[in-house]
């Protein structure tokens, strides 16, 4: 079986031995202007707490719950956009793709490709993202269990690329409700370094009919408990408005609140790492 103790995304290392790194930005690209203004807001705070930094967004959300919900700005423009952000904040960029036909343009423009949690078994998607040679991050379907994800590694590591990332994002318990095993961050990092989704976890997917809820104010809590549990790195979701958010309103985490959060979860990795 695979293992993989180091995965790096730009200039960014992240895994065994290594400081614990920060993804994070909006969940979809709003317009040029938002996604521009949220990298700034997120670098100025990643530099000041000294913490490594890549930014994520998305140019498509294809597993919306509703047919009207906003997806995005087609992937032309929405690439174009985070090329702007890599070139002009000089930030590491990550994106979801959700077809193997994505995965070449988009790796053309980021360093980092995403595979969402419903599509982390399909093989066609995973083996374009390895061809691509960027770092792939996986999301951990709420369906299958850690060890599971070993799976996923052979088929990216099939390609030759072994720069792999595996994300914990709960597990599906009863009607819409995610729960955390914190010890899957454990078991994941006998594949690979192991990140830990504090927005997402916090969903009620579907929860609300026509799309998602949750419960934002669960999100520092799981992510301190995360950092001690052992997770390389943090993935989280950071809106300068999150309830007028195009895309999960409910669970994505306020930007004036988020030096505060990052500044804990950096004592609780200190502590934790002495």
């Amino acid at each position: 079986m695979t293992t993989v103790e180091q995965a790096t995304i730009g200039g960014v290392s992240i895994g065994q031995g290594l400081p614990l790194a920060l993804i994070a930005g909006p969940c979809i690209i709003e317009s040029r202007d938002h996604t521009l203004r949220m990298a700034d807001a997120l670098g100025r705070i990643a530099r000041r707490l000294e913490v490594p930094f890549i930014f994520k967004a998305s140019f498509d959300k294809a597993n919306r719950s509703s047919i009207d919900s906003y997806r995005g700005p087609e992937m032309s423009s929405g690439l174009d956009i985070l090329a702007e952000v890599r070139r002009e904040m000089d930030l590491p960029v990550l994106t979801d793709i959700h077809l193997p036909a994505q995965a070449d343009d988009a790796a053309k423009v980021v360093d980092c490709v995403q595979v969402p949690a419903f599509l982390c078994r399909q093989t066609d998607l995973l083996v374009a993202a390895g061809q691509t040679g960027r770092c792939v991050n996986v999301k951990k379907g709420q369906f299958i269990s850690p060890e599971e994800m070993g799976n996923v590694v052979e088929k990216i590591a099939s390609t030759g690329n072994r720069n792999v990332l595996l994300t914990e994002r709960g597990t599906f318990f009863g009607y819409h409700r995610l729960v955390n095993d914190m010890t899957s961050l454990h078991r994941l990092k006998h594949f690979a370094p192991a990140v830990f989704d504090a927005t997402h976890s916090c969903q009620l997917p579907g929860g609300m009919g026509h799309q998602s809820g949750g419960n934002r104010h669960f999100v520092g809590l799981l992510a301190r408990a995360a950092v001690a549990a052992g997770a390389d790195a943090l993935f989280v979701e950071v809106h300068d408005d999150p309830d007028r958010a195009r895309s999960d309103p409910a669970t994505q985490y306020p930007l004036d609140q988020f030096e505060k959060l990052m500044t804990i979860c950096l004592r609780v990795a200190r502590a934790v790492r002495g």
